[in-house]
C-alpha cells in the first residue's frame, strides 16, 4: 500500500509538472485510500467561479458532496476569500467538537459562523448597526462580532455571549451555506497555532481527518492575514479584535460613513 506521506509528496511533484492527467489519477488513488474526497474548483472568472470536471464531478456534484458531508456531521475543507478554512454545521454539537479535534484547537478559543445572506445574520445575532453598514462590508474579508441570539447552538462558544459572523466574497462558499440552510462553523485550515494556508497541499496532514477537501487553487494575494475581525456588539462603537487583511477599508466605512467611534474599553 502507498503511504500517505509518499503519495502526497508525489502528488505535489506531479502538480508542479505538466502531467495533469497523471496528477488527477494519483489524487483519485490517494483520496480513495484516505476515504477523503478531493474536489477541484477552477479559479474565479469574470463571470464568477466555474467548476472543472475532475474526479468525475461537476459543479452540482461538488456542492452536493460537500453539503452531504456536512449534513452527515463531518468536517470539510473549503476555500474562502482570504485563506482556506475548515467548516462544519454550527448547530451540530458533535460536529463542533470534531472540528476542534481536527485542528487541535484550544476549547476556549471561539469559532466564527459563516452564512450565505445578510438576512441570515439577524437570526443568529443581535445586530446593533444599520443594515446598510452590513451591506457595505459583506460579502467581504471581514468578520463582524455581535451578541449571539438564542437560536445559535449553545454548545458553540459556550464561554462567551458573542459570536463572529462571516459572509465570504466567494460564490461557492455562499452557495454552500445557502444549500445547507443553516450556519457553518468556520476556522482556518491548519493545525492550531501554525501558519494559515492558501493552498490545499499546505494542510495535507489534516486530509485524513476530513470528509471533503475542496481545492479552489491559490487564494487571493496569499497574504495569509485572514479576515479583519471587528466587534460591533456595543451600540455606536467598534473594537478591532484582529487587523487582518482589510483593516483600512473597514475602518473607513465604520468611521467616515457611519460615524462609529473606537471602543476604548473605558467607562
Amino acid at each position: 500500500m502507498i503511504s500517505f506521506g509518499s503519495t502526497a509528496a508525489k502528488l505535489v511533484g506531479f502538480r508542479r509538472g505538466r502531467s495533469s492527467q497523471a496528477a488527477r489519477r494519483l489524487e483519485a488513488e490517494m483520496c480513495k485510500e484516505l476515504k477523503t474526497k478531493l474536489l477541484r474548483l477552477l479559479p474565479q472568472t469574470s463571470n464568477g467561479p466555474t467548476i472543472h470536471q475532475d474526479i468525475q464531478t461537476d459543479d452540482a456534484e461538488i456542492l452536493h458532496c460537500a453539503v452531504k458531508a456536512l449534513k452527515d456531521g463531518h468536517v470539510v475543507a473549503v476555500p474562502t476569500d482570504t485563506i482556506y478554512g475548515l467548516a462544519c454545521l454550527a448547530q451540530s454539537s458533535e460536529a463542533v467538537r470534531k472540528i476542534y479535534d481536527v485542528k487541535g484547537r484550544n476549547g476556549h478559543k471561539p469559532l466564527a459562523i459563516c452564512v450565505g445572506e445578510i438576512q441570515d445574520i439577524y437570526k443568529y445575532c443581535k445586530v446593533k448597526v444599520k443594515e446598510e453598514l452590513l451591506g457595505d462590508l459583506l460579502p467581504g474579508p471581514v468578520t463582524l462580532v455581535f451578541e449571539r441570539s438564542h437560536a445559535l447552538n449553545t454548545d458553540l462558544n459556550p464561554f462567551t455571549s458573542l459570536v463572529g459572523v462571516r459572509i465570504p466574497n466567494h460564490a461557492f462558499m455562499r452557495r454552500l451555506c445557502q444549500m445547507c440552510g443553516e450556519p457553518l462553523a468556520l476556522t482556518s485550515a491548519n493545525i492550531s497555532s501554525q501558519t494559515s494556508t492558501v493552498q490545499v497541499h499546505e494542510f495535507q496532514e489534516l486530509w485524513p481527518k476530513l470528509a471533503v477537501v475542496v481545492d479552489g487553487g491559490p487564494i487571493g494575494d496569499q497574504s495569509r492575514l485572514g479576515s479583519t475581525v471587528i466587534d460591533l456588539s456595543v451600540f455606536c462603537k467598534y473594537r478591532v479584535i484582529r487587523p487582518g487583511c482589510a483593516l483600512s477599508s473597514t475602518l473607513d466605512v465604520l468611521e467616515r460613513k457611519y460615524g462609529l467611534s473606537e471602543d476604548s474599553g473605558e467607562e
